[in-house]
């Protein structure tokens, strides 16, 4: 639990730095706004086209792996956006629970503590699992809420409209350039490379403030309404998915115990900033998706040493 907890903690501390910001004057109330612009259209991007860029085909193609991961992912952010629809959630607003509910903080979390328990050899996994997360589980949710927040009645007038927004969307277009980039084979010039990785480095830590700064000017009282909820998100998130995505690589697909092992504590990681980052670029209700970051993150330093304890490893 130590190890977890080590490896959380800049977390909490980045929180924390936008929320004392806030609450004292350092940073105004546009603040969250502005840092949270900077990481949609600079940090974010760059970092989606340097991890793309990057990857080589053969580290990434592990099948058995991309499917339970991938499943697992998919039967949980189906099943919370059916579920937030139903309960006459608008489609953009339930694409963005689902999102919470099944986008796990690989990068933050991930790397380090996949590093920190396996080694090297649990890094083209995680890498895996980030591209499908950060990639595809995004790009994904950027879709169903552009559809979403489309007005035309004309099923044609929509789906020209959502490709045109999507077309010029940062968050898309960069991870789409960056895996051009992979299958031309050419390497980026350092001076590009290194430009990517400055940049691309900003994302984690300005999201991390900027959640900080939006709940430092959430009211307390506006929370309660939401608190079941996100409970139920933060339950679907660090023990749902990792549940599902066992039941997929170990009885269905039978992968090998490292590789099980390897899927379902990376499906068990806890929410990831992307949510909050839609959610407030988009102008819709923030304050459920703030409260699931890190409320999910404070918990998964229990739910993950328990999942440690039983698998009785280092996985």
């Amino acid at each position: 639990m130590l190890t977890n907890l080590l490896i959380v903690l800049p977390i909490f501390a980045l929180i924390f730095a936008g929320w004392v910001a806030r609450k004292a004057g350092a940073l105004g109330p546009n603040a969250t706004r502005e840092v949270n612009r900077l990481v949609v259209y600079l940090a974010l991007p760059a970092l989606l086209f340097d991890i793309m860029a990057n990857a080589k085909p053969a580290e990434i193609w592990q099948p058995g792996f991309i499917a339970a991961f991938t499943l697992g992912c998919a039967v949980i952010f189906g099943g919370t956006l059916w579920w937030r629809m139903a309960k006459g959630r608008h489609l953009a607003d339930a694409a963005i629970d689902a999102l919470n509910a099944s986008y796990a903080n690989t990068g933050f979390v991930g790397f380090p503590l996949i590093l920190s328990l396996m080694g090297d050899t649990g890094m083209g996994p995680t890498l895996i699992a980030t591209i499908l997360t950060v990639c595809v589980l995004f790009a994904l949710a950027i879709v169903l809420i552009e559809g979403g927040l489309q007005s035309e009645t004309r099923r044609r007038d929509i789906a020209l409209k959502t490709f045109l927004s999507l077309s010029k969307n940062p968050l898309l277009v960069a991870p789409v350039l960056g895996a051009l980039v992979m299958i031309s084979g050419l390497p980026l010039p350092a001076p590009v490379h290194a430009f990517l990785k400055l940049l691309g480095g900003a994302a984690s830590p300005c999201a991390l403030i900027a959640l900080g700064l939006f709940l430092a000017g959430t009211q307390a009282g506006k929370a309660s309404g939401r608190l079941s909820t996100a409970g139920i998100l933060v339950g679907l998130k660090l023990v749902a998915q990792p549940v599902v995505t066992w039941v997929i690589a170990g009885p269905v697909l039978q992968l090998p115990a490292i590789a099980t092992h390897t899927a379902v504590l990376l499906a068990a990681l806890p929410t990831g900033t992307g949510p909050f980052m839609l959610a407030e670029f988009y102008n819709r209700e923030a304050s459920l998706t703030g409260r699931v970051v890190l409320a999910s993150t404070v918990l998964s330093v229990v739910t993950i040493s328990m999942l440690l304890a039983v698998s009785g490893t280092g996985v």
